[in-house]
């Protein structure tokens, strides 16, 4: 097996684990999770979109920068 066979084998076995501990995320947190509270998530929107323009202007200044 070369060097490059060896190397995509690995990626492909990183992906599917990197997979499997999503899905597994997903599952767990679908079974286990609390109905969100309507108060907490107005919180939390109050603050969201400002971070994310945030996040947005320090990508861009980095990316000239």
């Amino acid at each position: 097996m070369s060097g490059r066979e060896k190397l995509l084998n690995t990626l492909l076995i990183i992906l599917l684990l990197i997979f499997g501990g999503v899905t597994l995320m997903v599952v767990l947190g679908e079974r286990f999770a609390k109905p969100a509270d309507p108060k907490r998530l107005a919180q939390l929107q109050r603050w969201l979109l400002p971070l994310v323009g945030l996040m947005l202007v320090l990508s861009l200044l980095e990316y000239h920068f």
